[in-house]
C-alpha cells in the first residue's frame, strides 16, 4: 500500500511544480526562442537528477532508518501544512488561486522587454531564464522524491521501490506535461493546482507522522493502514477549517 502511495504523491506533487515549470518554459520560447529554453530546462533537469541521485545515496546509506524517518516525518509535517495551509485559504477565498494564465502574460511581457543577448541562436537570458525555473520549481520535487524514497519501506511497484519509485512518479509527471504543453501551446491553466496541492499536503503530512512516528518508536495499531486513517482525520479536519473560514469570511463581508 504504501509503495502506491509513494507513487501518487510523487506523480501528484511534480505535477504542480511541472505545470509551473511549463509556463515559465513557454513563456521564455516564445519570446526569447525555443532552442535557449530547451536547454536551459534541460540541463535544470539534469542538475536536479544528480541531485536525487546523490543525496538519495547519501541519506539511505549513511543514516539509520529509525532516525531518517524521524527528521524526514518532520519536514514532510511542516511541508505538508505549508501546502495544505495554501489550499485552505484559497478554497475559503482569502487568498487568490494560481492563475497560469495571468503568470504567463507577465512573463511574456517582462521577456520582451529585454534586448536579445548572446549569438548565434543562443539567447543567454532565455537560458537563464528557464534554467532557473526549472530549478526552482523542481527543487521541490526533488525533496519530495528523496525525503519519501529514502523512508519508504521495500513495498514497490513495478519492480521499483523507494527513490526509485518515487523518481518513477516524478518523470510520469514530466513526461505528460510535456506532451500537454507541446500539443496545446499554452499554459495549463485548467489543471486543478488547489485540489492537487491539498490532497498531496494531506498525503505529506499522513506520511510525515506515521514516518515519524514509526522513528520515535511508535508502533501503529493498524500497521500501514494507520496512513489512510491520518490521512481521513486530516482530510476532515482540512475541510471542516474551510468551512469554518469560508464562513467567517462571508459574516465579514455581510456586517
Amino acid at each position: 500500500m504504501s509503495g502506491l502511495f509513494l507513487l501518487t504523491a510523487s506523480f501528484l506533487a511534480s505535477s504542480v511544480e511541472m505545470v509551473e515549470a511549463l509556463t515559465i518554459i513557454l513563456a521564455t520560447g516564445i519570446t526569447r526562442g525555443w532552442r535557449s529554453a530547451l536547454i536551459g530546462a534541460a540541463l535544470a533537469s539534469v542538475v536536479l537528477a544528480l541531485i536525487i541521485l546523490v543525496f538519495g545515496a547519501a541519506l539511505t546509506t549513511f543514516i539509520p532508518l529509525d532516525l531518517l524517518r524521524l527528521i524526514v516525518g518532520g519536514f514532510l509535517l511542516i511541508f505538508g501544512m505549508q501546502w495544505l495551509r495554501k489550499s485552505i485559504l484559497r478554497y475559503a477565498g482569502l487568498k487568490a488561486l494560481h492563475d497560469e494564465d495571468r503568470i504567463f502574460r507577465e512573463e511574456v511581457s517582462e521577456l520582451s522587454k529585454v534586448s536579445p543577448s548572446g549569438t548565434g541562436a543562443m539567447d543567454w537570458v532565455g537560458f537563464t531564464v528557464a534554467f532557473k525555473g526549472v530549478l526552482l520549481e523542481g527543487l521541490e520535487v526533488a525533496f519530495i522524491v528523496i525525503t519519501f524514497g529514502s523512508s519508504a519501506g521495500s513495498e514497490g511497484v513495478g519492480g521499483l521501490s523507494g527513490v526509485g519509485l518515487a523518481t518513477a512518479g516524478a518523470v510520469a509527471a514530466l513526461i505528460l506535461v510535456l506532451i500537454a504543453g507541446l500539443v496545446l501551446h499554452r499554459p495549463l491553466a485548467k489543471v486543478p493546482e488547489n485540489t492537487m496541492k491539498f490532497a498531496v499536503g494531506l498525503v505529506l503530512m499522513a506520511f510525515g507522522t506515521f514516518w515519524g512516528g514509526e522513528g520515535a518508536g511508535i508502533e501503529w495499531a493498524w500497521g500501514e493502514g494507520a496512513i489512510l486513517a491520518l490521512l481521513v482525520t486530516y482530510g476532515a479536519l482540512g475541510w471542516g477549517a474551510v468551512h469554518v473560514l469560508r464562513r467567517e469570511a462571508r459574516a465579514t463581508v455581510s456586517a
